[in-house]
C-alpha cells in the first residue's frame, strides 16, 4: 500500500502507467482477434463461455508471468545458436506462436474461399471437442502473448505495481470488447477474411522478432488500421448499394 501511495504521488509513474496501458490495449488486440475469431466457430450457446475462458486464462497468466517477472527476463538471454544465431527461448516460444498463427489463418482463410472446404477444421465429431480444441488453441496464443506483453512491460518500467495496474485494465477492456467484436466479425463475412490476413501478419512479425529482426510495431498497427478503414469504406459502398436495389425493387413492385 506504502508502494502504491509513493506511486500516486509520482508524475512519472502515472505517465509510465498510461504509457503502459496504452501499449498492453494495443498488444492485447492480437490476442482478442484471435479469440473472437475462434469462438464464432462455435456453437452460439458455447462462444461466450469459451471467451471467458479464454480471457479468463490470459490475464490470470499474465499475473502468474509478473510474479515470476525475475525468470521471465532470463528467458530472453541466448540458450541455443544455430548457424551463427542465437536463440533465447523467448524467441523460441515466439517463432513457435507466430508458425501456429500463420498455420491457423492460412488455413481459415482456405476454409473461407474454398467452396467445398471439407470437415471444420477445428475438427473433432462432437461439439465437446470442438470446444476443448478451441479452448487449448486459446490458451496456447494467450501463453504467447500474455509473455510478449510481460517482457515488453518489464521493458518500460521497473514498478510490479504499475504491472498489475496495466494488466488488470486491459483484461477489463478484452472483456468489455470480446462479444461486440466476435457479433460484428460474424455479421461481416468480408470483415473475416480482413481479420484472418492481421493474424497472419502478426504471425509472420512474431517469426521475425524470434529470429532477432525488430519489427516496429506502429508500422503494423497503422497498416492494419489503414485496412480497417478501406474495409469500412467498402462496407459503406455495399450497405448504400443494397438500399438502392431494395429502393427499385419497391418501385417496380408499385408500378
Amino acid at each position: 500500500m506504502d508502494n502504491l501511495l509513493i506511486l500516486a504521488a509520482d508524475p512519472a509513474a502515472w505517465v509510465a502507467l498510461t504509457t503502459l496501458i496504452a501499449m498492453e490495449v494495443v498488444l492485447g488486440i492480437d490476442n482478442l482477434l484471435f479469440i473472437s475469431i475462434l469462438t464464432n466457430k462455435l456453437p452460439e450457446h458455447q462462444r461466450e463461455r469459451a471467451r471467458m475462458i479464454g480471457i479468463g486464462a490470459a490475464l490470470i497468466l499474465r499475473l502468474v508471468l509478473l510474479s515470476l517477472v525475475f525468470v521471465i527476463v532470463q528467458l530472453t538471454e541466448p540458450v541455443l545458436t544455430l548457424f551463427g544465431q542465437s536463440f533465447s527461448w523467448r524467441d523460441m516460444i515466439l517463432i513457435g506462436g507466430g508458425l501456429f498463427l500463420v498455420w491457423k489463418a492460412t488455413k481459415e482463410i482456405h476454409h473461407s474461399v474454398d467452396p467445398d472446404p471439407g470437415p471444420d477444421m477445428f475438427g473433432g465429431g462432437t461439439v465437446a471437442m470442438n470446444f476443448a480444441a478451441a479452448v487449448a488453441q486459446i490458451l496456447l496464443l494467450d501463453l504467447v502473448f500474455s509473455l510478449d506483453s510481460i517482457i515488453t512491460a518489464v521493458g518500460m518500467t521497473q514498478h510490479v505495481e504499475i504491472m498489475v495496474i496495466a494488466v488488470v485494465f486491459t483484461v477489463i477492456v478484452m472483456l468489455l470488447a470480446a462479444t461486440p467484436l466476435a457479433q460484428f466479425i460474424s455479421a461481416n463475412p468480408t470483415v473475416v477474411i480482413l481479420a484472418l490476413s492481421f493474424l497472419f501478419m502478426i504471425g509472420m512479425t512474431l517469426i521475425a522478432e524470434g529470429f532477432g529482426v525488430k519489427v516496429p510495431k506502429g508500422y503494423i498497427y497503422a497498416a492494419m488500421a489503414f485496412s480497417a478503414v478501406v474495409e469500412g469504406l467498402n462496407m459503406l459502398s455495399r450497405r448504400s448499394r443494397s438500399r438502392l436495389q431494395e429502393g427499385a425493387k419497391r418501385n417496380t413492385v408499385q408500378r
